[in-house]
């Protein structure tokens, strides 16, 4: 779940007089709900069934608010009694130019009272939302907004998200932004600090990432937009089809936040960068004032058995998503956002609360008739017990073209979410099998195809990965790490003296930040997701080693707490650079970005898994990969370890290592064996430019007392140059000889004498031939059926 429990004020839902079956009216597909503005006159369709009068009631303004920002009086307004159609829809037409009134819906039900309803559909709302606006599209729409094309077409595994929070992004005082907390924060350019290192959104581009993932920017109801100095992470709905006031300089004014938010999402396209929508239709934040009760009471949320509220989201109630009306609504509005706003995708809070049928449907649709590269994904879990037979849980996603978050990998490379415990980057020795499973994309866990897993290490929710880190070392206590309840210290005190208190970074030396445990671990943790086959996804200022000091749950913790500090970008620059070069290697070169299991199972062999290791090799230019042969290797381990490389008769090009990341060649290998420092990963790949140096040659010559030489032939292994099978050539004395080509630092090689490849041995156990190091010439001379029991080297001529 996205945040904590909230106290819900709704009254117990009425019981409806008309119990007409509900669960059975049909989807209404072709028609349109909401307002439909036109210059001459406007158009209203409301959803109200068990209605039995809806007037539709005109405003000249906003309403009147009290000190904490609500209107309660909605009196005064032209009342226009609405026709009910069809399927309980009614309707509306107003002449004339309606831009610049608000509206509300009237509604009376069976029992009698009469109660005032937002329009669930409306796209403008006035400030805190609590009246309908009508406005200009046209009015709404930025500058050459209709340029705003939707960016190339690519795979979901090339994709790298980049999970952020629109008021995080630019609140710190060091963001240099005019417009902090603001949409248009985005918009700001050619910004650097005095060091010159880029700024807000130049940052973005620079680190290169491909899509940005906002937390909710729908209008969400725990912030005061008039005010605009309260905090929330936005997972509290309230009109699901209209931009957060509070992220607008003027909330105001209906238009703007709209213009606003288009225009963030604008730059962030002109900079070749995506957005993904946060979206919460699991629950809302209140049932009996929220967007759907007074509309249509006790349909558009779940019960259990005894017809209570079923909370299967662990704050109070979820919505019905099963029912066709409310999985009308979820469609039209992911489309609406899709078409209008130009969003390239959608991550589903709670999907496991969303049926299985709904994002099956959403999937396909959106693909279709929309962007056939809009990419979505979510949360396979609930945050309680639900009645919802058909969850969309892990596994249900396979082959239906969504992604799902993968926990058992991100256990397994952290350990627990809040607590002390450990995994393979922060030191738990015994996770290799379930982080080899990852690096190939879950195909023989969940996942059918490497496309339909998340990767990912931490998010806005629980620990981030730094303090997450220093947790797991034991270091929590040392660097100051608070203890936070509800958006305040646990203890009391003031939130500002206590974060200025807090020490996150006391383990790291100014004058060699890459040696530092915790910064080695934090970049472990990351780096192993990144070279992950599946859809990488790393949170907001990782790549500063961000601090929330502690607060696991910072869903109000205020900017104190929650905002990037810029300043860290100069100081951990060595980290930034690091994360970019791992975002070129993988943008660069295809083999990480491996979209279906075919090419893993093809491609990509697991090497060593054990000891705190894991290592993989992809081979054959794996999804048309310009390099052949790509070696990665993870040490989660403090010491050093040793790999042996597979075969090459080329030199290997280190491009990644402890502390530099990118496609450039940090160091060449010619040896069959490479030491990863601990605590790190190495990057290594075959240079088809350079054959190896300073080989050791074998001569091996075969005598048969039969002399029939036909179909026998050599097999070698950890040669570190060519293992498998070589052929004998035949000598013009009798006999025939081979050729084995060695690595400079082998000293013993295996090797078996075998007939028509598998068909027979030459003996019973396996030989080796062992020479002396420096040796770079080794003559060799075996004879059939002598030296039993003895290595080869033993029959050296």
């Amino acid at each position: 779940m996205n945040q904590a429990p909230i106290l819900l004020n709704e009254s117990t839902l009425k019981v409806t007089v008309i119990m007409m079956s509900m669960d059975m009216i049909n989807p209404i597909t072709d028609i349109k709900l909401g307002v439909t503005y036109g210059k001459n006159q406007s158009y209203f369709s409301l959803w109200a069934p068990t209605a039995r009068t809806v007037f539709l009631v005109l405003y000249e303004d906003a309403g009147n608010y009290d000190e904490s920002g609500a209107v309660t009086n909605h009196g005064g307004g032209q009342e226009n009694q609405m026709t009910r159609g069809d399927e309980g829809i009614w309707t509306f037409i107003i002449a004339g130019d309606m831009a610049g009134k608000y509206y509300l819906y009237k509604i009376e039900q069976d029992y009698g009272e009469y109660r005032f309803a937002v329009d669930p559909y409306a796209t403008a709302v006035s400030a805190n939302g609590y009246r309908g606006a009508i406005v200009d599209p046209e009015v709404c729409r930025p500058k050459d907004w209709d340029l705003d094309k939707r960016l190339p077409l690519i795979q979901p595994t090339d994709a790298v998200l980049y999970e952020l929070h629109v008021r995080d992004f630019s609140m710190s005082p060091d963001s240099g932004m005019k417009y902090r907390g603001k949409y248009k924060a985005f918009t700001e350019t050619g910004l650097s600090d005095e060091y010159g290192n880029s700024l807000g959104i130049d940052h973005l581009a620079e680190l290169g990432v491909t899509h940005v993932h906002l937390l909710p920017i729908f209008d969400f109801k725990t912030v005061n937009e008039l005010e605009g100095t309260e905090y929330n992470w936005g997972y509290d709905p309230q009109n699901y089809n209209v931009p957060e006031g509070s992220y607008s300089t003027d909330p105001t004014k209906p238009e703007v936040r709209i213009r606003e938010c288009k225009e963030m999402i604008q730059a962030l396209h002109k900079k070749g960068i995506r957005v993904i929508m946060d979206v919460v239709f699991n629950h809302t934040y209140t049932v009996d004032d929220g967007p759907f009760e007074r509309v249509v009471p006790g349909y558009f949320y779940r019960q259990n058995g005894s017809g209570s509220l079923s909370n299967g989201s662990g704050v109070g109630n979820e919505l019905a998503t099963e029912k066709p009306m409310v999985r009308k609504y979820i469609k039209d509005s992911l489309r609406y956002w899709a078409e209008e706003y130009h969003m390239d995708g959608f991550r589903f809070d709670l999907m496991a609360l969303i049926d299985t049928t709904t994002i099956y449907e959403i999937v396909e649709e959106l693909r279709r008739e929309v962007n056939p590269s809009i990419l979505i994904y979510g949360e396979p879990w609930t945050g309680g017990d639900s009645p919802l037979p058909n969850k969309t849980v892990k596994g249900t996603q396979r082959g239906k073209g969504f992604a799902v978050f993968n926990d058992n990998y991100r256990h397994a490379i952290k350990g627990d979410n809040d607590g002390g415990s450990k995994g393979f980057a922060t030191g738990e020795p015994w996770c290799e099998g379930a982080v080899a499973e990852g690096l190939m994309g879950s195909i023989h866990d969940f996942a059918h195809d490497a496309s339909e897993t998340i990767n990912y290490v931490t998010v806005h929710d629980n620990l981030n990965l730094w303090d997450k880190v220093l947790t797991s070392m034991g270091k929590g206590h040392e660097a100051g790490l608070l203890h936070m309840n509800n958006g305040a210290p646990a203890d009391g005190g003031d939130i500002l003296e206590k974060v200025f208190d807090c020490r996150p970074y006391f383990a790291i030396s100014d004058h060699d930040i890459m040696t530092s445990e915790p910064v080695r671990r934090s970049l472990l943790a990351n780096s192993i997701v990144l070279v992950s086959q599946g859809i990488p996804l790393i949170h907001a200022g990782d790549e500063l080693l961000r601090s929330k000091f502690g607060d696991h749950n910072s869903y109000r913790s205020g900017d104190v707490v929650n905002a990037i500090r810029w300043i860290n970008k100069e100081r951990f620059l060595p980290v930034f650079q690091y994360y970019k070069g791992l975002l070129e290697l993988r943008r660069t070169h295809s083999a990480f970005r491996m979209n279906n299991r075919e090419q893993i199972e093809n491609h990509m062999e697991i090497i060593q898994c054990g000891g705190q290791t894991v290592a993989y090799h992809l081979n054959n230019h794996a999804n048309g990969d310009s390099w052949s042969d790509i070696v990665v290797i993870v040490n989660g381990g403090c010491n050093e370890t040793i790999l042996e490389l597979p075969a090459s008769p080329y030199g290997w090009n280190v491009v990644v290592n402890e502390k530099k990341a990118g496609v450039e060649t940090l160091m060449t290998v010619d040896t069959s064996e490479i030491a990863v420092p601990g605590l790190s990963m190495m990057v290594l790949r075959a240079d088809k430019q350079r054959p190896k140096k300073n080989l050791v040659t074998i001569e091996l010559e075969y005598e048969r007392a039969d002399d029939k030489y036909d179909g026998w032939n050599l097999w070698v292994w950890g040669t570190g140059v060519k293992d498998g099978k070589i052929d004998f050539t035949q000598k013009d004395d009798g006999g025939v000889t081979a050729i084995i080509r060695a690595a400079s630092d082998v000293n013993r090689i295996g090797c078996i004498v075998r007939l028509n490849d598998w068909e027979a041995r030459e003996w019973d156990q396996d030989r080796f031939i062992v020479f002396p190091p420096g040796e770079k010439l080794l003559k060799i001379k075996v004879i059939s059926g002598s030296g039993e029991g003895s290595s080869l080297s033993d029959l050296a001529s």
